[in-house]
């Protein structure tokens, strides 16, 4: 009865550090700049919403909590030593690095930079200091390195399962600058989390934390806990998300190269942390297999991008479909991206005004033949209703005739906030009109 107690103790006191601290609220306001800049962008080149950013932040929200309650559960089986100091640290050398690129948020980094630090201070007598520094020094070398690396492992697990499952959902269609200043089609795959973390991690004498539940487990755990007095409830606030673009992959295709890749990474960070905790000399090797396996995804992805050919282009069999807009008509006859619209109503449609003509020569039916991605032909057809919304509900390729396309996303934490431009004009081009999609009319016809 005691002990239920003072794990209740715990839950509430670490509940109250996560709530009382301004991490977790910092990593939803990140994600809420990230989503509403997003719209902007999709309202700049389409003239439409395709997504709504409240909704796409409460579901990040929602999930960010399943999956922190997950984590902690499987953490009372692991007894890692991280102690509140590793949020601070976790969190200030994120938030250093976002000032350079806003991907470097991505804890694989800072935890990275952390485990290196503390091996670089250990050559040195930093800590044995009486000042600022000297506390600093000796609040770092009481991290537990390999459960830190150990956790970001776990974290990119969690990550790649969501980007398996939500990534196309959380997909945008964009029109890109291509080779040669060409305008494509293509996608930004973008998703954010925050995971909020009451981890169960023993108490010593050395780590300085006042408050124990009990002196022992009923269960073994990973680590041990070797020379724990207790054990207690750390509360540690995460973000973890994903950015991908591709202008040759369907957005779940793309998903799923991503998801596989974000596997491979946890498994070996994982394995290299779990030999670090038996080899404290593999800490460092450790540490940058962290930082270099993230950057090798992210050459992963581009390396892949540069490879393949444009898919979102028109070409001599008719239309390329880059986007559908929910709830419009091209919705409901099944219409995906990525297909070609060849035949309307009968007639051969290869530019936009033959889509426009087309359409409007049964002002009561529409009749698609379509091409699928693997070129099968596809056929569709609808009744038009009286009072139903006008356009078809498609966004199309961009043609030459496109004034805006996307602008490279906020590199830096600064530039997010100060609201960087979310497209560019090509130039010389003229404003587009009101209702203009890229600077052609909107071709959901």
């Amino acid at each position: 009865m005691e002990t239920a107690r003072a794990i209740a103790d715990m839950l509430g006191s670490a509940a109250l550090q996560l709530a009382s601290g301004p991490f977790f609220y910092l990593a939803i306001l990140f994600i809420i700049l990230q989503y509403s800049r997003q719209m902007r962008l999709e309202r700049q080149l389409f003239a439409v919403k395709l997504h709504d950013w409240k909704g796409m932040a409460l579901r990040a929200v929602v999930t960010g909590l399943l999956v922190g309650l997950g984590l902690s559960l499987i953490s009372v089986f692991i007894g890692a030593s991280l102690s509140p100091s590793a949020v601070l640290w976790l969190w200030g050398i994120a938030a250093l690095l976002m000032l350079a690129r806003i991907r470097y948020l991505c804890f694989a980094y800072s935890a990275g930079v952390v485990t290196l630090l503390q091996w670089i201070a250990g050559f040195t007598s930093l800590a044995e200091r009486g000042d600022g520094i000297g506390a600093m020094a000796a609040s770092l070398a009481r991290i537990d390195a390999a459960g830190l690396l150990l956790l970001v492992a776990m974290l990119h697990l969690a990550e790649a399962l969501l980007v398996r499952l939500q990534g196309d959902k959380l997909s945008t269609p964009l029109f890109l600058e291509g080779k040669r200043g060409k305008l494509v089609g293509g996608y930004m795959l973008q998703g954010f989390w925050p995971v909020p973390l009451l981890l169960l991690t023993p108490v010593s004498a050395e780590t300085g934390a006042s408050t124990a539940a009990s002196a022992s487990l009923p269960w073994p755990t990973l680590f041990g806990g070797t020379g724990a007095e207790g054990w207690t409830l750390v509360a540690l606030p995460m973000i973890i998300g994903f950015t991908e673009m591709t202008r040759s992959l369907l957005p779940a295709a793309k998903a799923r190269h991503a998801a596989k890749g974000l596997l491979l990474y946890s498994v070996i960070l994982g394995g290299a942390a779990l030999a670090a905790w038996w080899q404290s000399a593999l800490l460092p090797i450790a540490a940058l297999l962290s930082i270099i396996l993230h950057e090798a995804l992210v050459w992963r992805s581009k390396a892949m991008e540069a490879r393949r050919e444009p898919l979102y282009v028109h070409d001599a069999r008719g239309l390329r479909i880059l986007g559908i807009v929910p709830g419009t008509p091209a919705e409901a006859m099944g219409l995906s991206a990525g297909e070609v619209i060849y035949k309307v109503n009968g007639m051969r449609v290869s530019t936009k005004e033959d889509l426009y003509g087309a359409l409007g020569a049964n002002s009561a039916f529409c009749k698609l033949e379509v091409l699928t991605v693997g070129g099968e032909p596809k056929f569709a057809q609808r009744a038009r209703y009286a009072g139903e919304h006008h356009q078809l509900g498609v966004i199309l390729a961009p043609d030459e005739r496109a004034n805006f396309y996307a602008a490279d996303g906020a590199s830096s934490l600064m530039e997010l906030l100060r609201g960087r431009r979310a497209s560019n004009r090509r130039g010389g081009a003229k404003s587009s009109p009101a209702g203009a999609v890229g600077g052609e009319e909107k071709v959901q016809a």
